[in-house]
C-alpha cells in the first residue's frame, strides 16, 4: 500500500497457499474451484454495502487505506488476475509483467475516487473474471494445472492463481468488517418493523428450546438476551418465568421494543459492558440468530464476554446457521444486505469451551425453508 503516511506492502504472501491465514482464517487448502466464482461474486456485493455506509471514504488512522481504497484495489486486483488468468490459458507459461499496487493507488488517486462508481466497477471486474473460474471449475488437471510466473519469480497453476486471488479478496474483506457489521445493522435498521412481524410466530420446536431454556435458568433469573429484534423471544420467556434484559445493536430495533411499551438497550456484546450497577451477573444469555453476523475472529471474544457476563452455573441458548464461509444475503423480510457467517459443529464447540462454557449439545436443526441451524445449549463452567 502507498500514498500519504501509507506504508507500502513488500510481503511475499505466496506461503498462504499453504498454510491458513492467521488474520482474516482463509484456507486455500480447502477451497473447492467450483466455488471460486460464487466467491468472487459474492465478495463484490459486499462492497456495495460498504461503500455505501458513513464514512467510508476516511481512512481510520495514517497507514491505513479508507474502505473505499480498499475497494478501488480489489476492483484493480480483479481486473489483474483476469489478465494473468488469460494469458495463461492462452500461452504456455508466461511472464507476469510487474504490477506495483502501491504506486497505482497513488497514481489513480484511490481516495479521490467516487464510491458510488468504485462499487460498480468491483461488481464488473468480479463478474469478467468469475466468470472465467465457473468455466474453468470442471476443467481437466492439465488445463488447470498450466502456468505462469509472476515478476519475481514465483510460479503459479491456474488452480493456486484462483485460491492466490480469492485469498486478497477475502483478507481485504476482512479488513473493512467493521464496516459490513455497520452494513447489516443499518439493513435491520430500515426493515425492523418488517422483520419483527415477519417472524413473530413460533414453531413447536422453538418453543420446547424456549422451555428448555427457561427450565435451566430456574424461575424468576436473570436473562440477558442479544439480539432481541422486535422482543418476540424476550416476551416468550417472560411468560415463563424469567426477568429478560433486551439488547440489540441496531438502534431501529431498540426503538421498536421501546415503542412498543419495553426497555430496551442498545448494547454490543463486543466492545460494549454488559455488567454495570443494574444488570447482572445473569442467570442466562439468550442469543437466537444474531451472533450469526459476528465476523467468525470475533466470535470467541464475544462469547468470552457472555461467559464472563454470567454466573457460574449459568445457561446460554444460542443459535447460528450451520454451513461453511459467509456471504451475503438480501433475503427474507429484509431488503438491504447483510453479511451471514456459517458454522460447523465441530469449531463452535472448541469456541463456545475455550471461552469458558461447558457444551451440553448442540443440536442440528433444518427449518422449513431447508435451511439447517445449530441449536446450542451450553452451561457456564
Amino acid at each position: 500500500m502507498s500514498g500519504q503516511g501509507i506504508v507500502p506492502d513488500t510481503k511475499d504472501w505466496t506461503w498462504v497457499l499453504d498454510e491458513r491465514c492467521p488474520d482474516c482464517g482463509f484456507d486455500a487448502g480447502g477451497v473447492d474451484p467450483a466455488e471460486i466464482g460464487p466467491a468472487v461474486r459474492d465478495n463484490a456485493r459486499g462492497w456495495l454495502a460498504v461503500l455505501a455506509q458513513p464514512g467510508a471514504t476516511e481512512r481510520p488512522d495514517e497507514h491505513t487505506w479508507s474502505p473505499l481504497e480498499y475497494a478501488c484495489h480489489v476492483r484493480d486486483v480483479n481486473r489483474k488476475f483476469t489478465e494473468r488468468l488469460q494469458l495463461m490459458l492462452d500461452h504456455d507459461e508466461p511472464q507476469f509483467a510487474n504490477w506495483d499496487q502501491d504506486a497505482t493507488a497513488v497514481e489513480d488517486r484511490y481516495e479521490l475516487q467516487d464510491p458510488a462508481v468504485v462499487g460498480p466497477e468491483v461488481v464488473e471486474a468480479a463478474e469478467v473474471v468469475a466468470a472465467t473460474y465457473d468455466e474453468l471449475a470442471g476443467a481437466d488437471e492439465r488445463t488447470r494445472g498450466r502456468r505462469g510466473v509472476r515478476s519475481d519469480g514465483s510460479v503459479f497453476t491456474v488452480d493456486t492463481l484462483g485460491r492466490y486471488h480469492l485469498h486478497d479478496l477475502v483478507h481485504h474483506a476482512h479488513d473493512v468488517r467493521d464496516f459490513a457489521a455497520r452494513a447489516t445493522v443499518a439493513a435491520y435498521d430500515v426493515d425492523a418493523e418488517a422483520f419483527s412481524d415477519g417472524v413473530s410466530k413460533l414453531s413447536d420446536e422453538f418453543d420446547a428450546e424456549l422451555d428448555w431454556f427457561a427450565g435451566a435458568v430456574g424461575d424468576g433469573g436473570a436473562v440477558l438476551e442479544i439480539g432481541s429484534g422486535g422482543g418476540r423471544d424476550a416476551a416468550a420467556l417472560e411468560k415463563r418465568g424469567l426477568t429478560v434484559r433486551r439488547s440489540d445493536i441496531s438502534p431501529g430495533f431498540v426503538e421498536l421494543m421501546r415503542n412498543r411499551g419495553y426497555d430496551a438497550d442498545v448494547l454490543d456484546p463486543l466492545t460494549d459492558d454488559l455488567v454495570d450497577e443494574r444488570h447482572g451477573p445473569y442467570d442466562g444469555v439468550w442469543a437466537c440468530a444474531c451472533l450469526l453476523h459476528v465476523a467468525r475472529e470475533d466470535v470467541p471474544t464475544v462469547l468470552t464476554r457472555l461467559a464472563g457476563a454470567t454466573r457460574v452455573g449459568g445457561v446460554l441458548g444460542m443459535s447460528l446457521k450451520e454451513g461453511d464461509g459467509e456471504e451475503w444475503s438480501t433475503h427474507g423480510h429484509v431488503r438491504g444486505p447483510r453479511r451471514f457467517v456459517y458454522w460447523r459443529e465441530a469449531p463452535l464447540g472448541t469456541a463456545l469451551e475455550d471461552a469458558g462454557w461447558r457444551v451440553h449439545e448442540i443440536n442440528h436443526r433444518t427449518t422449513s425453508n431447508g435451511q439447517p441451524w445449530l441449536v446450542t445449549r451450553a452451561v457456564r463452567s
